[in-house]
């Protein structure tokens, strides 16, 4: 995994002391709110519902077990609410339903860094100088740049790969960093890469996707879209470019991003996103990025232009990790499997092909009965680590979908694998199923929900424990939002659920039919609302009257997607609102 230049370690560590001098003059009344709450966020500081919340980087997903051990010791010596503040938060959360509200621990995200959500702002810059003794920050983790680049988790192992994304994205982001044209955008910015056949990157809901691929000559290049993003407009990106030599991937952002600072909605923040603008202006946009691309390239000699040395450059510190392996240890897993069931479950459900025939990708489970999706207390990232350690040359990666992969695991350690996992409780074979869920923190911490995602999670889970029946149902992505913003991607569900407020209450709606992109969801598209909305109680019946109306109606090995696109929405929506009728009857 890539390792900080000396540059980059000067860097982040100043970053930390001007955060701590900034700190220093606010608590001092040198710097007034209003002065410091833009330079919080711009290193991850937000005030959330009842604490503040730190966003922490996490590049392309790669964590190595010391970087892991430090968010461990975070999560443990500073995610620690104040008591009074505790207890007022747990008094709400008390009265719609649920016990209390996790501490000491860190929170996976959607987009693959780290959260923590009770860390006192007075603790906050002992909290950055010891995130950068592994070179971690949370720089442009908020506010309207260009957040942190996301790439699939299989980058560099996965063999449907056409090149390794990792090395442009690091390049991107050493760009992009503080980049003055990218740091006062009209909104948020987010990239995904992937260089794989199968999209596990979600590119397509990305202000721009891009996905390596080599044309009929073999020359390597990127298929750019731009537009992509869920919130209260989904929208699925627009291809601008079908192929662009990778050499000018960033001469081409350039243009997207310039004529997107030119043009993009900055009166009304809900149309700020370039998706309205790509939506709005269409062809037009398409354009005049290309005619931007051309001043560029042309007028100003392509600046940004990647040279062969610059990416081998880069290239050499994603090198393979030196392993000594052997192509029989995938004749020792196969034995051990037809010993242990469970085993052989968990082979087929949580691990992946590598590149490498000796070696595998394992995903951990970290969706787990009374535990939120995401979640990782203290105590569990410095099990990871130790595992990362044992079995995976020292690197774990956190996942789209809230897990953590394991990139580097020989064959002939699988089976001590599952049983370390196991006593450790990450070797639930639920990974696609029901149960592997994408939930956000919801209205239990976030000052922008309308709802909260953790208990009904939690219901959900809790009902559906039985891994036979799960594995009946089939691979199925449930995505669960407290609010529009759709920080847990409902949009993109086969099933998502969606937190509303009416009339001061918690309401619930339910969609169907959405998809990330994956090979399991096939094309992008946003899901549909079945019905009017659902209280907290009546979603995990809703859900099971939809799966029940799945099973009914599948034919032999159909997945729930392809059914619901087969049939249409009606009998499940029949279904669902059945579920409301009789709780109304009931009352």
């Amino acid at each position: 995994m890539y390792r900080y230049t000396e540059f980059d370690k000067s860097f982040v560590k100043s970053r930390a002391a001007q955060f701590r001098d900034q700190l220093e003059r606010w608590r001092d009344g040198r710097l007034s709110e209003d002065a410091f709450r833009p330079l919080r966020l711009q290193n991850g500081w937000y005030v959330q519902r009842h604490a503040p919340m730190l966003r922490v980087a996490v590049p392309y997903g790669e964590l190595s077990s010391a970087q892991l051990r430090v968010l461990a010791r975070i999560a443990r010596e500073y995610d620690d609410p104040h008591p009074e503040v505790y207890r007022v938060a747990s008094a709400a959360q008390g009265k719609l339903g649920t016990e209390r509200l996790p501490t000491h621990c860190a929170h996976f995200t959607t987009r693959t860094n780290v959260q923590f959500n009770w860390i006192p702002l007075d603790k906050s810059a002992d909290v950055m100088d010891l995130l950068a003794t592994v070179d971690m920050h949370g720089i442009q983790t908020s506010g309207n740049c260009i957040r942190n680049i996301s790439c699939d988790e299989r980058a560099g192992v996965a063999p449907d790969e056409v090149a390794d994304p990792r090395p442009f994205a690091e390049i991107m982001r050493q760009w992009t960093t503080l980049h003055p044209e990218f740091a006062f955008l009209p909104r948020k910015f987010k990239i995904a890469i992937t260089g794989a056949s199968e999209d596990r990157a979600a590119t397509a809901w990305h202000d721009v996707g891009l996905q390596l691929l080599r044309n009929e000559n073999g020359e390597l290049g990127f298929r750019v879209s731009a537009g992509g993003g869920m919130g209260r407009t989904p929208v699925i990106a627009t291809l601008m470019r079908e192929f662009l030599p990778w050499q000018h991937i960033m001469n081409y952002i350039e243009a997207i991003v310039r004529v997107y600072n030119r043009y993009g909605r900055r009166d009304n923040k809900y149309k700020a996103r370039i998706k309205i603008l790509v939506k709005a202006e269409g062809q037009r946009y398409i354009d005049d990025v290309d005619e931007e691309f051309r001043q560029i390239v042309e007028h100003d000699g392509a600046p940004h232009l990647i040279s062969q040395e610059e990416l081998e450059r880069v290239r050499a510190s994603f090198v393979p990790p030196a392993l000594k392996t052997s192509h029989a240890g995938v004749d020792e897993a196969e034995a051990d499997a037809s010993k242990h069931p469970l085993f052989a479950r968990w082979l087929q459900r949580n691990v992946a092909q590598h590149k490498d025939p000796a070696l595998r990708i394992v995903t951990l489970s970290f969706k787990r009965l009374l535990q939120s999706p995401g979640d990782a207390t203290a105590d569990q990232l410095d099990i990871v680590a130790d595992l990362a350690d044992r079995f995976s040359a020292g690197e774990a990666r956190v996942t789209h979908t809230q897990n953590v992969v394991l990139p580097w695991v020989r064959a002939n350690e699988l089976f001590a694998l599952w049983q370390a996992a196991r006593e450790a409780g990450f070797a639930s074979a639920n990974v696609q199923l029901l149960t592997d869920m994408i939930a956000c923190p919801g209205g239990d911490f976030c000052a922008l929900a309308n709802a909260r995602s953790l208990p009904v999670a939690q219901a959900i889970t809790e009902r559906y424990q039985d891994l036979d029946e799960l594995d009946d149902i089939g691979e199925i992505d449930l995505h669960i939002s407290g609010c529009i913003n759709s920080c847990g991607h409902h949009h993109s569900g086969h099933i998502g659920v969606l937190g509303v407020d009416k009339d001061g209450r918690e309401w619930y709606q339910i969609t169907l039919g959405g998809s990330d992109g994956s090979a399991a969801s096939g094309a992008p598209q946003p899901g549909k609302v079945i019905g009017p909305s659902f209280s907290a109680a009546e979603v995990p019946d809703a859900i099971e009257a939809i799966l029940t109306t799945y099973r009914d109606t599948r034919e032999h090995d159909e997945r729930f997607i392809d059914t619901v696109r087969r049939v249409g929405l009606a009998p499940f929506k029949t279904s669902a609102n059945a579920v409301r009728v009789n709780e109304e009857v009931s009352a």
